[in-house]
């Protein structure tokens, strides 16, 4: 088979399907590839590398295979041959119109928008690919718009307090513009109904703010952004008014897929900042979180709060974007190629391939069933009472100390009753069974293992045993008293000094 590779139609869009270093690993699939003259110039990719790589430079609608990153022109749809393959951006869920004119025509077309937030899947993942480029493209958006450091200086001429960037949404656009924006020395703040993204946000050096307690949701979860009830959003529509009046640039990143994003930031919102502050709404294109946001456009409102609402973010950062979407789909037709024979096969068994199929040959297949990426929380069941016969599955702790103390009485009868060339072995043997357990038996088992306690605890025993013996008088005894102290010393501060390392690693510098 052949793949073509488009020259993408969109004015302004850079981006290309496929790279020269993409080229030989398709062609190990064994496929022929065909690249539109001139689809790779934005990214800075010559037609003369492509060549140099072993593609052709034609005509890609003529493909059994056509690759492009956006939904090609009315005029390359018409030129695909019939029977053909269709990859791409196709964004089915807000293009009803495109999903109708592709089930008129004898092709098969797969979205690469609607891969499943499944472990499996993650290799085929164009959104979160270009999530994360247009995350941080975002912050250098936002950083060339303020015209202010990031990071606080102290110099001859004063002081220069450090900008304030607040994130709204930890998914992986959020997390890119949370560790662009620390890495530029700002103080990052972030919100994100999900709860359990806060150590996410903690680990790239921000601060978490959460909206209210978690919601119990028994739907689903799919990996993607869902609806909040109106009760959060009031609780988040306060914490974004008083957000507003602190911080110096705000990005927006929530999405939910099929439907118009949410409104996050209001005029009144946005009246409060102050002069010369930056949004970047990453939502634009779908609405916008910000009201007064103009898709693709840079806004200035009469306040001086400067509102940026590109749509092509990703797509600023060509020749990255094309890298990753490139490996993308490599990953994806070695799933659709299973033999290496240039065959490409459609497995509708395959839960990733099903959902991305919009239409099998000319037939509609779109919306897919749902897939769950985890199952719902399992509803909590009430106790049930304990019958008045039922032992107790707990021991009583007064029982567990009385049986303490009785075991040490004894201990110590044993010990006075024995004879006396036996005392001072029991002693020992005592002693090191308390110092052992209070030492050894307190420390987390994740820090010591158990082959590490035992071995220390013996070691203190032998330690305590040799320094009784070696005073005895006799050569032999010394010499083999020393030796003991000696290895075993090594063991027990080997065993610390590694324990020390173990806790330093979980030490933030």
């Amino acid at each position: 088979m052949i793949i073509g590779v488009l020259k993408e139609d969109p004015p302004g869009e850079r981006r290309v399907a496929v790279t020269p270093d993409t080229v030989p690993q398709l062609q190990k699939l064994g496929y022929e590839v065909v690249v539109e003259s001139g689809a790779g110039a934005g990214a800075g990719f010559p037609d003369d590398q492509y060549e140099a790589a072993g593609a052709a430079i034609g005509d890609a609608t003529a493909a059994d295979v056509v690759l492009g990153v956006n939904p090609p022109a009315p005029g390359q749809l018409d030129a695909l041959r019939p029977g053909a393959t269709l990859i791409g951006l196709l964004n089915p869920r807000l293009k009803p119109e495109l999903v109708e004119d592709l089930a008129k025509r004898p092709i098969t077309a797969l979205s690469l928008d609607a891969v499943p937030r499944i472990s499996r899947a993650q290799a085929f993942d164009v959104l979160s690919s270009m999530a994360g480029i247009a995350g941080y493209r975002a912050v250098i958006e936002a950083a060339h718009e303020f015209g202010r450091f990031f990071t606080g200086q102290v110099t001859a001429a004063g002081k220069v307090p450090p900008a304030k960037v607040l994130v709204a949404g930890a998914g992986v656009a959020g997390l890119a513009a949370i560790g662009a924006a620390g890495s530029l020395g700002a103080i990052v703040r972030a919100t994100d109904p999900r709860p359990e993204v806060a150590d996410q946000v903690r680990s790239l050096g921000g601060d978490y703010l959460a909206v209210a307690e978690p919601e119990p949701d028994d739907t689903p979860d799919t990996g993607y952004a869902k609806e909040m009830s109106d009760d959060y959003n009031v609780r988040a529509a306060a914490l974004y008014a008083d957000q507003c009046r602190e911080v110096d640039i705000i990005v927006t990143t929530a999405l939910i897929p099929g439907k118009p994003a949410p409104r996050l930031i209001t005029a009144e919102m946005v009246a409060t900042m102050r002069p010369g502050s930056v949004i970047v709404d990453m939502a634009a294109a779908n609405g916008g979180n910000v009201e007064g946001t103009v898709p693709g456009e840079r806004v200035v409102t009469d306040n001086g709060v400067i509102i940026l609402g590109y749509t092509d973010l990703a797509g600023r950062l060509p020749a990255q974007a094309s890298q990753l979407y490139g490996t993308n789909l490599l990953n994806l037709m070695k799933l659709m190629t299973p033999q290496r024979d240039g065959q490409l096969v459609l497995d509708f068994d395959d839960v990733v391939q099903r959902s991305m199929t919009v239409v099998r040959e000319g037939e509609l297949t779109w919306p897919p069933p749902p897939v769950s990426v985890s199952a719902a929380p399992a509803k909590t069941q009430p106790a049930r009472e304990v019958e008045a016969d039922a032992p107790e599955s707990k021991p009583d702790p007064l029982l567990r100390r009385l049986g303490v103390a009785v075991a040490a009485a004894a201990t110590f009868g044993l010990i006075a009753l024995s004879p006396a060339a036996l005392q001072v072995h029991l002693t020992v043997f005592a002693l090191a069974i308390v110092i052992g357990y209070y030492v050894i038996g307190n420390v987390h088992h994740a820090l010591h293992t158990p082959l590490m306690s035992v071995t220390n605890a013996i070691s203190g025993i032998i330690v305590v045993g040799a320094l009784l013996q070696i005073g005895t008088g006799d050569a032999a005894i010394t010499v083999l008293s020393l030796a003991a102290i000696l290895l075993a010393s090594i063991n027990v501060f080997g065993g610390f000094a590694v324990t020390r390392r173990m806790l330093a690693m979980f030490v933030r510098s």
